[in-house]
């Protein structure tokens, strides 16, 4: 196999003039189908984390007051994090199913235009 062919092939696929604006256009609906419920996603899961962190900062005596009532503040704090971790991807499903609800119709059309070409 001629590893530097490929490369020159991929180079030049590079440079090439796009003239596939319906895969493009494809490519543009998928994202924009998709985009949402990751952007959800990131946000719900790092602010869960952090939530999450808090907790057992608090449970551990590293911050607070190192008394009973921290501690238990802690663990509460820490649980409420814990769901919101459990709950993004049951809810990341859902809204991605909703996403490609919404945009099915014109990403089966253009699909079908592209590959009746």
């Amino acid at each position: 196999m001629n590893t530097d062919k490929i490369y020159a092939e991929h180079l030049a696929n590079e440079y090439a003039p796009k003239d596939d604006s319906k895969v493009i256009a494809l490519r543009k609906l998928d994202a924009r189908a998709k985009l949402p419920a990751t952007v959800f996603t990131y946000s719900v899961g790092i602010v869960s984390a952090l939530i999450a962190g808090v907790g057992m900062c608090l449970s551990m005596d590293v911050i607070g007051s190192g008394s009973l009532a921290s501690f238990v503040l802690g663990v509460i704090i820490g649980l409420i994090g814990l769901a919101g971790m459990g709950i993004n991807y049951p809810i990341y499903k859902k809204m991605l199913a909703k996403g490609k609800r919404k945009y099915a119709f014109e990403i089966m059309e253009l699909a079908k235009e592209i590959s009746g070409e």
